[in-house]
């Protein structure tokens, strides 16, 4: 009866949440029309309109909708009883630094804006309004001077918040014994061990064929290739979500991969996505945020310095100013431990009339946040697609990276799989990293908060990003880490302080991400 019960109560959200969206209203439409053709019968309506919807692809799409909201974290239990804030985040003091955090974070910006003098928004003058318009493709061009702005914060800030974060139900000294916690991360959160990532990434074993596998010893990389091109192609004519989610765990052909995450994330990019995207933009030409100088600062110190992404500066602009814009990035942190950052006007300081969420979607850049957009610029060429199919990755995964949870695929429980999996497989290496002043998580933090963003080249990075895709899950990102850990051992092992040890790990562009990730979970 539970399960009924619970079952009942997860299908009422889903039409509740679906109700309201486009395809509702699409379908909606599709069905009144079909009412004039001649096969749909009035003794039969309702079979003959469900017949029509289903061969006329809606039943997919539908289906397709259905699966992203399930996998989103969109769909809460109904607890009435629990207040909001704890089905977001269960844990009190996780809840409590995750607060602190963001009064840190706030503080800062309202400090850059009072020592600057500049306001968290303007009214762009007209003609500072068509300047902007007129340069819209090209504002990589443009050279203002952001020496007087600094980033809010850098991954290592953030590092220093899940380090000190402690549970108030845990005797830390009795606990140290029975645990051996070498490692940074002191919260006792459950993550997988090397048996039960096995499991659940079964399909990575070696005796699977994969792509981003140079040899195989069961079939020729070149036959297995051309037969997983062909099944792309029938994942992608079926356009199912769910097929193309499973299909992705063992990797994406290049030329089919733009068009299957699309599909994994129902990133459709129909006359609505387009029109939202130049409302978005209209919205960047009329009013300047404070927040856009930190993300020009961003491009200007990350992806503007990269070989692989510098060519794309235009593009990370065009997406990541309209997403600072865009009110419906607000609806992820119904599932999200942290709470939109908010305003006041007329300097009606605590009075929720005058309050308004700054910026208008909720998150404010830090150091770094424009490597999450890099990536995506090599497989879409369209500034509306682009952003698209980015505010879905970063609703459905990337904002873990940067507060404070307890959820699996967040932040803190990824530091505490990878420091767990580095001390249960080389323990030597780790106490003498630790012993050297160079604990393992200061240098891995910046890769999993960027999820490798901007350290592996560009195939690789994808190759692991069609992983999470696949396995609806960041942890393939600590797993790695702590594979390139192993990989480097030996060189790791004759370092004596932090710097040699940052050394031997500072160039990971040669590597090859599944033959380490198969290595260290099924060889080792």
């Amino acid at each position: 009866m539970n399960e009924d019960a619970e079952l009942s109560q997860t299908i009422a959200q889903l039409v509740r949440r679906l109700k309201g969206t486009h395809l509702h209203a699409q379908m909606e439409r599709e069905a009144r029309e079909c009412l004039h053709q001649p096969e749909i019968q009035l003794d039969s309506l309702k079979d003959d309109v469900r017949s029509f919807l289903r061969t006329s692809g809606w039943e997919r799409k539908l289906q397709n909708a259905v699966h992203r909201e399930l996998h989103v974290g969109r769909l809460a239990p109904s607890l009435p009883a629990v207040p909001a804030e704890h089905l977001k985040e269960p844990l009190a003091y996780m809840r409590k630094a995750q607060a602190s955090w963001e009064r840190r974070i706030v503080k800062s910006l309202n400090s850059m804006s009072t020592e600057l003098g500049v306001p968290l928004a303007r009214m762009r003058p007209a003609t500072e309004q068509q300047e902007l318009s007129n340069k819209w493709n090209e504002m990589g061009t443009d050279e203002p001077d952001l020496s007087r702005f600094r980033p809010v914060y850098a991954p290592k800030d953030f590092l220093e918040v899940v380090v000190a974060l402690r549970s108030p139900n845990l005797n830390s000294g009795e606990d140290a014994g029975a645990r051996s916690h070498w490692g940074l991360v002191q919260v006792p959160l459950g993550v997988k061990d090397i048996a039960q990532l096995r499991e659940t990434y079964a399909e990575l074993s070696l005796a699977t064929g994969q792509l981003g596998i140079d040899d195989n010893a069961h079939i020729h990389p070149d036959v297995f290739e051309n037969n997983y091109i062909d099944i792309g192609k029938k994942v992608l004519a079926k356009q199912d979500s769910a097929a193309a989610q499973q299909y992705s765990r063992r990797g994406c052909p290049t030329g089919l991969r733009a068009d299957l995450w699309a599909l994994i994330l129902n990133s459709v990019n129909q006359p609505q996505d387009v029109l939202h995207f130049e409302q978005l933009k209209a919205g960047v030409l009329q009013h300047d945020l404070l927040v856009d100088n930190l993300i020009y600062k961003d491009v200007k110190l990350t992806a503007s310095n990269d070989d692989y992404y510098f060519v794309f500066e235009d593009f990370l602009y065009q997406v990541l100013l309209c997403f600072s814009r865009d009110a419906a990035v607000l609806e992820h942190f119904k599932y999200n431990s942290a709470t939109p950052p908010k305003s006041y006007i007329q300097g009606k300081e605590g009075d929720d009339d005058y309050a308004v969420f700054y910026p208008p979607n909720g998150v404010i850049p830090f150091h770094g946040f424009s490597m999450y957009v890099a990536p995506l610029c090599l497989l879409y060429n369209e500034p509306s697609k682009l952003y698209s199919v980015f505010r879905e990755m970063y609703t459905r995964y990337f904002f873990r990276l940067h507060s404070v949870s307890s959820a699996c695929s967040g932040i803190v429980s990824l530091c505490l799989l990878f420091e767990r999996l580095l001390q249960t497989h080389l323990p030597q290496l780790f106490y003498h990293l630790r012993q050297i002043g160079a604990q393992p998580l200061r240098i891995a933090f910046k890769w999993l908060v960027r999820a490798f963003s901007g350290y592996l080249c560009t195939d690789q990075l994808l190759f692991l990003w069609d992983r999470i895709l696949g396995y609806d899950s960041l942890e393939p990102v600590a797993v790695l880490a702590a594979a390139i850990f192993a990989f480097r051992a030996d060189n790791l092992m004759e370092v004596t302080s932090l710097a040699s040890a940052e050394a031997v790990l500072a160039d990971l562009s040669t590597l090859k991400v599944m033959p380490l990730i198969q290595i260290f979970l099924f060889a080792v």
